[in-house]
């Protein structure tokens, strides 16, 4: 979900569309990618929503993009023709796909003068591809939905919105599975809740959308070969409601007080934003005097894996 419309229906009737769809949202929403920005460091969240700061495209991002796209774009084929051959022969063509859209991501190989680098790069992702069929079939696989927009405004009237990778429903019960694809690996022991709080949101917004508690949350991380399940209750959602109510203060109190404090951790040797950061002897901008809760704040439309942890 992303802080990040259609124009705003009525609760029962929230909207669900399809990337590209919808116009410009309304104040008051937070989406998966923001809230981990928040959680692990609220001057990151500042310089990405409230300043807006450019960033420079990443490899690891772009990867993840064109995976991401393979492996929706697999769903297209007649069933029998889901191979690992064919799959791995869409990551080149995906990938020009992305630079016709994105000229930009040339940038990225600007000093690869013999092409080596942009091939090892696509060897990656091609292998990333390869490793998805160790860890599932999609010739026994018709998601209900793919890439899948979602939002839903809660009570409060925050509105929660995002990306769902894949939905899956059962054809003799209709139970829903949700299924999110991870380039990356696995989280050690310990940080599995931690790494399931996108897939709860995720819940929680299907959960308000269809009055139905998804049966399973699936992390398919690529990166390890390993899938992470988790079954969630009506428990667990409305914690996940209590605990984005909390976050949303939070967010609230610092940008009425204009407190954007960076929290240091291994996450900032992939922050573009060191040079202005003071936990690196840097000087943020100064904080845009528009308001995060105004409709000004939030004009772009979401778009999928913006954060390292959407990788």
């Amino acid at each position: 979900m992303d802080t990040l419309g259609q124009a705003l229906a009525e609760k029962d009737t929230a909207a669900v569309s399809r990337a590209g769809k919808r116009e410009a949202p309304p104040a008051l929403s937070l989406s998966p990618s923001r809230a981990a920005d928040f959680m692990s460091c609220p001057l990151l969240y500042r310089f990405r929503t409230v300043d807006r700061l450019p960033e420079p495209p990443s490899s690891d991002a772009t990867r993840g993009t064109v995976v991401h796209g393979v492996l929706e774009r697999l769903f297209d084929l007649p069933a029998a023709e889901r191979t690992p051959e064919q799959a791995v022969g869409m990551v080149r063509p995906e990938w020009e796909r992305l630079l016709s859209d994105e000229p930009e991501l040339a940038g990225l190989f600007t000093d690869d003068e013999d092409g080596s680098a942009l091939q090892d790069w696509l060897s990656s992702a091609e292998g990333l591809v390869q490793r998805y069929f160790t860890l599932e079939d999609p010739q026994r696989l018709e998601p209900a939905e793919r890439e899948l927009y979602v939002e839903t405004t809660l009570d409060s009237g925050l509105r929660l919105r995002g990306y769902v990778d894949r939905l899956d429903r059962a054809p003799a019960t209709g139970e829903l599975r949700v299924v999110d694809y991870k380039t990356g690996k696995a989280p050690r022991a310990g940080f599995e809740q931690r790494a399931m709080f996108q897939m709860r949101f995720y819940a929680l917004v299907l959960w308000r959308l269809h009055g139905q508690v998804p049966r399973l949350l699936q992390l398919v991380y690529l990166g390890s070969g390993e899938i992470l399940r988790y079954e969630p209750d009506e428990a667990d959602l409305r914690a996940t409601e209590r605990k984005l109510a909390a976050l949303w203060n939070a967010i609230e109190r610092s940008t009425n007080n204009k407190d954007w404090r960076p929290n240091p951790s291994r996450l900032c040797d992939w922050c573009a934003h060191q040079a202005i950061c003071p936990a690196y002897g840097g000087t943020p901008p100064p904080v845009p005097e528009r308001s995060l809760v105004d409709d000004s704040a939030e004009t772009e439309a979401p778009t999928p894996r913006t954060s390292v942890a959407d990788l």
